[in-house]
């Protein structure tokens, strides 16, 4: 890593083991500088490995740094959209990414504070997103534009993002979230989170999952009201990518998923590739409350792509708004 204040403690050597048998691929990696890994998994806030996107990173200066990223050619939730584009959603897990990395690696975040994400916005290049026969390869320019400290303390940050592919522009984003120290964080949740029966309501039924865009029942976060537009958010923190790992919140990424399907939904139930995204999270989503989820559909010119609005509520307050524009796929 290029200029970066990240440290990894090196493993002794001072220890007593049996000598590795000489390799003969030892000089040729050696010498190669393109061996290519993911970031380490804990600066991203990820526990598989398979859920890391990011792969380097170069500071410029205090606000602009560079990074690498990969996005496969499938996986096992972000799934192209009928097979021919990138799930838009996997540049906004990358964008999202970003932030924990630099928080901790570059501007000294600990380990074990709490971010809140406060804003989402992301537009992509559809032309770009297209699934190629290697996995798409991404140029990350990141500028932090407002760089929040309380002394020596980053308790905030808003950074944008351009995503280049073969230094082609395929996506754009920008992201504000704070950063809380445990105490903090105690301090602003509800006891009961922190109680031994604290834990997620029982999970409900999923929608049709052809109704939101998907194919697996697994992968749906809706579930049905009898009304029309108005669903349940489902909590199934059983899902290896949503609940990557043991969390006392909903993600912010479950919601976002959530206002994906809720659009899809109202749009007819087929594919969608969403052009744009503008999502702003108000408060934490507690795991042991209904989260309601509302959509409507925004009037539009006769060419304009399709935008809908869609809303979460939780006991009587709003959690999250997102504006989802959207192309119906093929």
């Amino acid at each position: 890593m290029t200029a970066s204040t990240f440290r990894i403690e090196e493993p002794s050597t001072d220890q007593s083991t049996a000598p590795a048998a000489p390799s003969p691929f030892r000089a040729a990696v050696a010498h190669d500088r393109q061996l290519t890994t993911t970031v380490p998994r804990e600066l991203v806030h990820r526990a598989a490995v398979s859920e890391v996107m990011l792969t380097d990173w170069t500071r410029l200066d205090d606000t602009h740094f560079d990074l690498t990223a990969q996005w496969p050619r499938g996986h096992s939730f972000f799934t192209p959209v009928h097979g021919v584009h990138h799930d838009p959603l996997i540049a906004a897990e990358t964008i999202r990414q970003i932030g924990s990395l630099l928080a901790h690696a570059e501007f000294g975040v600990p380990f074990g504070h709490q971010f809140l994400l406060e804003e989402l916005s992301l537009t992509v290049q559809p032309e770009q997103l297209e699934v190629a026969q290697t996995p798409a390869a991404l140029d990350l320019e990141v500028q932090c534009k407002e760089v929040k400290t309380r002394g020596s303390r980053l308790v905030g940050l808003c950074y944008e993002t351009t995503v280049l592919r073969e230094g082609r522009l395929a996506a754009s984003g920008r992201i504000s979230f704070g950063c809380i120290s445990p105490a903090v964080y105690r301090r602003l949740r509800p006891e009961r989170v922190f109680g031994a029966e604290y834990g997620p309501i029982p999970l409900t039924a999923p929608v049709a999952p052809q109704s939101v865009g998907r194919t697996s029942p697994a992968d749906v976060v809706l579930s049905p009201t009898g009304e029309p537009n108005h669903w349940q958010l489902r909590v199934d923190t059983r899902h290896h990518v949503l609940f990557d790992h043991q969390v006392d919140h909903i993600p912010g990424m479950v919601l976002l998923e959530a206002a994906r399907q809720g659009a899809t939904a109202i749009l007819g139930g087929s594919p969608l590739l969403p052009l744009g995204i503008e999502c702003e999270f108000k408060k934490y989503a507690d795991l042991d409350r209904p989260c309601l989820i509302d959509a409507l559909r925004l009037p539009k010119g006769s060419c304009a792509p399709e935008t809908v609005l869609v809303t979460g509520h939780q006991d009587g307050g709003i959690v999250f708004t997102a504006t989802v524009t959207a192309e119906p796929a093929g």
